[in-house]
């Protein structure tokens, strides 16, 4: 094929097929006495492989995933797809947690009056006030302060957030991961209008997964269709 050839069946620019080439995306084109380059079934997998990839992968992994494919690295392109598979499992995790947290959120102890100094908090959480200070500082709490005697006042949604920080917080997440969804929770207004947004979360989540299988089984056929002295 020559790279219009190939570049049409994709809806791809020849440009865009000589700039995959070069980018180690697709195996080396062999040359005509002339110089054109002459593409084959071989290089039509690779590009269809790379396409697959991209929507689990990302363009950034894909591209390096065929390139140590088309150099031989085998370890090195399944070291990159485990690690795609890791933060697809890290997310998922990540998501399980928020969802575990907000469930867990206990509407009960409520404060007396609906407001708390830093002390009963902290004691609530079984943490030291410097650490409620801590997350203010971070952006996770936003107390107000008492007038009379300049203290910290936690209001019911302050203790709400402190406790949902808590949580996460339990799970490993760091400081500013936890600050976005916090501001989530404040913007939506509590913690109910964010059930729609996990279970989008939770929709991207399988639709990566599901790209994932689709590029592996593309991989898979590429890796089969590879000369055998560079593939293994």
């Amino acid at each position: 094929m020559r790279p219009v050839d190939l570049a049409r069946g994709h809806g791809l620019s020849s440009q865009a097929v000589r700039n995959y080439e070069e980018a180690g995306i697709l195996p080396p084109a062999e040359r005509t006495p002339h110089g054109y380059r002459v593409y084959t079934r071989l290089h039509e997998q690779a590009l269809r492989t790379f396409v697959a990839l991209i929507p689990g992968h990302g363009h950034s992994t894909a591209t390096a995933i065929l390139r140590a494919v088309n150099e031989g690295a085998l370890d090195e392109a399944f070291a990159l797809v485990d690690e795609s598979h890791v933060q697809l499992l890290r997310d998922r995790q990540t998501l399980t947690a928020v969802e575990k947290a907000l469930h867990d959120l206990a509407p009960s102890e409520p404060a007396e009056h609906g407001r708390m100094f830093v002390g009963p908090l902290a004691r609530q959480l079984r943490l030291r006030p410097a650490t409620l200070r801590k997350w203010e500082l971070a952006g996770l709490l936003h107390p107000e302060r008492d007038r009379e005697t300049g203290y910290r006042v936690y209001t019911a949604d302050d203790v709400r957030d402190a406790h949902l920080a808590h949580q996460l917080r339990r799970g490993g997440y760091l400081l500013g991961q936890i600050a976005p969804l916090l501001a989530q929770v404040r913007a939506a207004g509590g913690v109910e209008p964010l059930n729609a947004t996990l279970g989008e979360w939770r929709e991207r989540l399988t639709r990566r997964g599901r790209a994932m299988l689709t590029g592996a089984a593309e991989l898979d056929t590429y890796l089969a269709d590879f000369p055998q002295s560079q593939a293994l």
